[in-house]
């Protein structure tokens, strides 16, 4: 069986390398075709709107329009833009080619009534959604009206990390990575209070009107190779989150990429971050915007070399073991089996070869 395989950020480069996880799927099962539209994506963090566009939409519709009339026999696309143009699709020409929404997070899901309504009647069209966090299930099972059957958690895997560091001794600093939806209020409060020297690798928007202590260094226009660079030499690793009802997820890729440096990680206890980190085994979980909380976190892994030591090692082992491209091609081939009917053959099979 042949699929599809769309995404706006893929490039010639991806379709050359074939630079996804279908690469790691067995191939005598199902054959897959990389395809890219007429124009990459801009990168998220460098767009100056960061709301889809009509001239974009233009662009996903053509991209998806592409896939569905193809010869594949199913489409799998990766970001909710591309299953919500392709469900139109569907829905207009009846079509039953399955398809699978990979990397299906919507941001903020609370939209006026016709949104919705829409949204229900072209995402109804997709066979499975694949989530990053088990509270995205509840929530788009709920906003949709799909049985919550349709949805399948998957972790974010980790493609690599860029260089290779060890810890900042001499002069040592806390390491802050990411832009969306963090509490640098509650985080910068209780660094300066605590006079720890501290690196923030985020966006100037993110810390737009936003008092940055004495402390704190804020360097802008990093490089992907240069934040992994201060995440692997932080002592510590804090992730401080804003925990908002309209919100699906974030800081998930942070947090995973921290333990795959082997990093002692602190980060908020929202966004179901529990089904990534284990508290006190693999990372350390604060109350979200509890300054006291993070106060008494940070205190504790800043001063406890063997506890950090052990969280790092522990969240690296966890991270190798369940957040792999290896794994999640393992459970992308687990679910073109399911959608597709090739478990239901095979446990037939299986039960054919007992009764005789």
């Amino acid at each position: 069986m042949k699929w599809a395989v769309i995404a706006a950020y893929f490039k010639q480069e991806h379709i050359d390398n074939k630079m996804w996880l279908s690469r790691l799927v067995s191939q005598d099962k199902y054959d897959f075709e990389l395809m890219m539209r007429s124009k990459p994506i801009t990168n998220w963090h460098d767009r100056e709107v960061k709301v889809t566009t009509f001239p974009e939409w233009v662009i996903h519709w053509k991209h998806a329009a592409s896939a569905l009339n193809s010869n594949a026999d199913g489409v799998i696309t990766l970001f909710p833009q591309l299953p919500t143009v392709i469900g139109l699709q569907k829905f207009f020409k009846v079509s039953k080619k399955p398809v699978i929404a990979w990397t299906f997070n919507v941001g903020n899901y609370k939209v006026g009534p016709i949104r919705r309504w829409l949204s229900q009647v072209s995402l109804g069209q997709i066979d499975r959604f694949i989530v990053h966090s088990r509270q995205e299930i509840d929530i788009y099972s709920k906003w949709l009206g799909l049985p919550k059957d349709r949805f399948e958690f998957v972790p974010f895997p980790c493609a690599g990390i860029e260089g290779d560091y060890v810890e900042e001794t001499e002069t040592p600093f806390i390491a802050s990575l990411g832009s969306a939806h963090r509490d640098f209020p509650c985080f910068f409060k209780v660094v300066e209070e605590l006079s720890i020297p501290t690196i923030v690798a985020s966006g100037p928007s993110a810390l737009e009107g936003i008092s940055i202590p004495s402390n704190v260094e804020t360097p802008f226009g990093i490089s992907r190779a240069d934040c992994h660079k201060i995440a692997q030499e932080g002592r510590i690793n804090v992730i401080a989150l804003q925990d908002k009802p309209d919100v699906t997820a974030a800081g998930h890729v942070t947090v995973i990429e921290a333990m795959h440096m082997g990093r002692p990680i602190i980060v908020s206890d929202c966004y179901r971050m529990g089904d990534y980190i284990k508290h006190g085994e693999t990372g350390w979980l604060v109350k979200p915007g509890c300054s006291q909380s993070l106060k008494e976190a940070i205190t504790l892994l800043w001063n406890d070399e063997e506890l950090r030591n052990r969280l790092g090692r522990n969240a690296k082992a966890y991270a190798q073991k369940h957040f792999t491209e290896d794994a999640a091609a393992k459970e992308l081939e687990r679910i073109l089996d399911d959608v597709t009917g090739r478990k239901d053959q095979k446990k037939k099979v299986l039960a054919n070869a007992i009764a005789s």
